[in-house]
């Protein structure tokens, strides 16, 4: 039985074929392309330079320099055409009017005004090729003609972008060259000097305009930091409100627990519904103040402890005085012996405000006699805080060693916080005499019966902060 032979070896699969690499050709078709399409297009919108000045005078000024390079340009033009090269009078006016004139549009429209005076320019130099009195003057470009294309120049530097500007110079210099190759026994010629001068002023204003970019570049990224580091302030500023609140609510919320389990000892008689609705209300208050201790993680900044020290109060704002009168800020306070129930949120708010207020002075009027003042008619607790102008150097009143020598720059930003929790008002603002007021007005709860505190034979609680 014939064997079969094997099958012959299966040949590798043909490589895909390369893309077709991108040559020269391609490459100067599509470079002439885009210089094609910046030459027909301007990389800016047709506002006026200086649009957005300050002042109305600056920007009335490209107009007036426009109006000056018109009005110059289009007599002198007519004038050295005449009687220098010994043009005609209606061949130079309708000259110097296509060379001169557009100028106008430099204020707003460089380019277009570019694609009107560059071929006026170049007929105006083949016109002085058919007259005789041009012979021994300067060409293909006039003085004046030459001094109006560098002020088109530099009009074109301060407002396009570098490929506009380099297409521009090129299409001068050949303009030039083909201009010299024309009519090359001239003497006089200027077509390189027009190709030197035109790159200087080129760079120069493009100089400029790029330096402007950055400069409102930077003015921009400035305001957009200055945006965020107020937000990021203010949301420090929440955050820390909210870690001293936790304190507070904590509080309240252990008593409730406490009095929840302890009422079936202490209350005799309760019925099995009254003690089930007491370990429902302890199981609530118990779950409240382990949320509140997730949240409080999460708002508390990584590598920061919680503080352990109990929150200041208007019990502490006479120590704060005094503490701000040793490091040199004559003060003085003014706080009644019973304020009433003061809510321990407004406690709070309140001595941060004055806290708040007194490092101002301390920061920005430093040796500037300050009073304080807290107040209460019942329904508002109202904090004051006044301040007289800085002392002048030399005074007996300059100030020591401040207390605090840095800042945010948004102080008050914290206090409208405080004040906006509690649903109260501010006012701050200047004097007429060169001091600063601070006046908060919070509102305190209506008088009611004191709730009854648990037994102090209970254990005690554990910390909840």
């Amino acid at each position: 039985m014939p064997t079969s032979s094997p099958p012959p070896p299966s040949s590798p699969p043909p490589a895909p074929p390369h893309p077709p690499a991108d040559g020269l050709l391609s490459a100067a078709r599509r470079n002439l392309r885009e210089t094609g399409h910046a030459l027909t297009h301007p990389s800016h919108p047709p506002t006026p330079l200086l649009a957005g000045a300050p002042r109305q005078w600056q920007r009335l000024l490209p107009y007036a320099a426009v109006l000056a390079l018109v009005a110059i340009f289009v007599p002198v033009t007519i004038n050295v055409l005449t009687a220098e090269y010994e043009v005609d009078a209606g061949i130079a006016g309708a000259l110097a009017v296509a060379q001169a004139a557009p100028l106008l549009m430099l204020a707003h429209r460089p380019l277009q005004a570019w694609w009107i005076i560059f071929p006026a320019q170049i007929l105006g130099a083949v016109v002085l090729l058919g007259v005789d009195g041009g012979q021994d003057h300067a060409w293909p470009w006039t003085p004046p003609g030459l001094i109006g294309y560098l002020f088109l120049l530099l009009a074109l530097g301060l407002r396009e972008q570098r490929r506009t500007l380099v297409a521009v110079w090129l299409a001068t210099g050949a303009a030039g060259l083909v201009l010299f190759l024309v009519s090359p026994h001239r003497g006089t010629d200027n077509s390189l000097l027009m190709f030197i001068l035109g790159a200087v002023v080129l760079v120069v204003g493009a100089t400029v305009r790029e330096r402007g970019d950055a400069q409102r570049r930077l003015a921009e990224q400035e305001t957009i930091s200055e945006a965020e580091r107020a937000q990021r302030t203010l949301l420090e500023e929440r955050t820390r409100i909210a870690r001293e609140l936790h304190d507070v609510v904590a509080h309240h919320m252990s008593v409730i627990t406490v009095q929840a389990d302890s009422a079936p000892y202490r209350l005799q008689r309760l019925s099995d519904e009254a003690r089930e609705e007491f370990g429902s209300i302890a199981a609530s208050a118990r779950e409240s103040l382990t949320e509140m201790r997730r949240l409080l993680v999460v708002l508390r900044s990584e590598g920061t402890e919680g503080e352990r020290a109990p929150q200041p109060g208007l019990d502490r704002v006479q120590q704060l005085v005094e503490a701000t009168v040793r490091a040199g800020l004559p003060a003085e306070l003014s706080l009644p012996a019973g304020l009433g129930v003061v809510p321990p949120a407004v406690d709070l708010s309140a001595y941060r405000i004055v806290q708040e207020a007194l490092a101002n002075v301390v920061r920005h009027a430093p040796g500037a006699r300050t009073r304080v003042s807290v107040s209460s008619d019942g329904a508002h607790l109202t904090v004051l805080v006044v301040n007289d102008p800085p002392p002048q150097t030399g005074s007996s009143l300059a100030p020591r060693t401040p207390v605090e020598t840095t800042g945010t720059g948004h102080g008050l930003v914290g206090m409208r916080e405080r004040v906006r929790l509690t649903g109260g008002t501010l006012d701050t603002g200047p004097l007429p005499d060169g001091g600063f007021r601070v006046a908060a007005r919070l509102p305190l709860p209506p008088a009611s019966a004191p709730s009854p505190s648990p037994s102090p034979a209970l254990p005690p609680t554990p910390e909840d902060s």
